[in-house]
């Protein structure tokens, strides 16, 4: 590949003409609203190396390098550095917990091993890439979380990180508007199952969840040897297992390999349908041959952030944040989570769950009938497709409008459950409670 030589003289990757490290490679991206080979040469000026664009117009000298498509190009360069290294990869993805999921996997694999990583949310045809890009010999292992919002988008992803082991945290109904359904969303995850039974080694499984068994099955996991199950139910498929101790507010379990209880953890974690995450790590850990104390002390250290199942204390409220994304399996777990645990003056502000289609209003009242039939008296929503449910509660338009309400009406001494999707940025309430 012509351009890896370039690549490993220059290894810094510039996607951002703002951004230009001295020395860099800069790809000139497109986008629905941009054009970057306009600002390579100001990317050049302002240090990167080389630029490669697509538009033979702005390459203007030697410094330019023009290709058929500079995505592609990308996607390209960052398969061949993979496979030129060899690392050992997992890929994970799943509709719900797939990024805690992602961060508490590195949290244990860290403490024995130099690991590379999804840095936040990178995980899509460009973040995969970018994150690839940054495997160096001395990684041991890598963590790659992949997203999709649309059919075929994980088989894309595989073809570019080839991973080698994978785990799907759990299929549920996200992104209906890409996925059309349920089967959409379970078709498209499976599309991991179906790469590493064809090119990789093995899969770790959540037996206990009936819909990756089906997926596995059918990609063609039939036989054991080639994954390795987990689950909080009985279930004599599962090598690991943990029984949740306590969740009041902070999740407490105690693991167990083929029932014989090996260690106990206190996690830093709200929810208890955080538990198959923690479990997940914990079969990880094991199977790359980390210590009990080491797959314990990662847990513990592991600290959530970026308003993922945060408890946040103010002066005035203890806050459980998750404001960085909803659909209704999430948001199902959260209410459920939040109406068993024992604490006195709950409120819930929830905010509307996108990409859902046609299937928006009905999921919505779903979720409203939930908050119902748990008895829960102190309820805000915010956004349209809450304010067009049949409820009782209180409803705003928009997150100003609910922050000039919160000011007029002070809460005090709440519990306060937060969660919407996050092009709802509830975040903004967070100052006011």
């Amino acid at each position: 590949m012509q351009l890896y030589p370039i690549f490993l003289q220059h290894p810094i990757i510039c996607t951002d003409s703002r951004i230009c490290p001295e020395g860099s490679l800069f790809f000139a991206l497109k986008g629905d609203n941009f054009n970057a080979n306009a600002f390579a040469l100001p990317a050049l000026e302002k240090g990167c190396a080389y630029a490669v664009v697509d538009e033979a117009e702005y390459a203007i000298d030697e410094r330019f390098i023009l290709v058929d498509d500079v995505l592609e190009s990308l996607q390209q360069l960052a398969a061949y550095h993979r496979k030129q290294l060899g690392t050992p990869i997992l890929g994970i993805t799943g509709t719900n917990g797939k990024t805690t999921t992602k961060e508490l996997i590195a949290a244990v694999l860290q403490e024995k091993y130099t690991i590379l990583f999804t840095q936040g949310n990178l995980n899509n045809h460009i973040g995969v890439p970018l994150t690839l890009l940054q495997l160096k010999p001395e990684h041991q292992l890598a963590v790659i979380e992949m997203g999709a919002n649309h059919p075929g988008e994980i088989k894309q992803l595989c073809e570019i990180a080839h991973p080698d082991y994978g785990i799907i945290t759990n299929v549920g109904k996200a992104h209906l508007e890409g996925f059309g359904s349920l089967e959409g969303v379970m078709k498209s995850k499976a599309e991991l199952y179906e790469h590493v039974l064809k090119n990789g080694k093995l899969i770790f499984i959540n037996t206990g969840n009936p819909l990756l068994e089906q997926m596995a099955f059918e990609a063609g996991f039939k036989r054991p040897g080639k994954k390795i199950g987990y689950s909080l139910e009985s279930d004599y498929e599962a090598e690991y297992s943990a029984m949740i101790t306590d969740c009041s507010p902070y999740l407490h379990m105690k693991c167990s390999l083929r029932d014989e209880v090996f260690f106990e953890v206190e996690t830093q974690l709200i929810g208890s349908y955080n538990a198959e995450n923690v479990l997940a790590a914990v079969a990880i850990g094991d199977y790359f041959e980390l210590s009990d104390l080491q797959i314990k002390e990662g847990l513990e250290k592991y600290n959530p952030q970026n308003n993922r199942s945060q408890l946040t204390v103010t002066e005035h409220n203890k806050l459980v944040v998750d404001t960085y994304n909803a659909n209704p399996t999430s948001m199902r777990a959260a209410i459920m989570n939040f109406a068993q645990m024992e604490v006195a003056h709950k409120t819930l502000i929830l905010g509307d769950m996108f990409e859902l289609g046609d299937q928006s209003a009905v999921e919505h009242q779903h979720i409203v009938n939930l908050l119902q039939q748990n008895r829960f008296k102190n309820v805000l929503l915010v956004g349209k497709d809450f304010k067009n449910t049949v409820n009782s509660f209180h409803n705003f338009s928009t997150v100003s409008d609910l922050i000039d309400y919160v000011k007029a009406n002070p809460l005090t001494n709440n519990y306060i459950l937060i969660k919407g999707s996050r092009g709802m940025k509830l975040e903004k309430v967070l100052t006011s409670l």
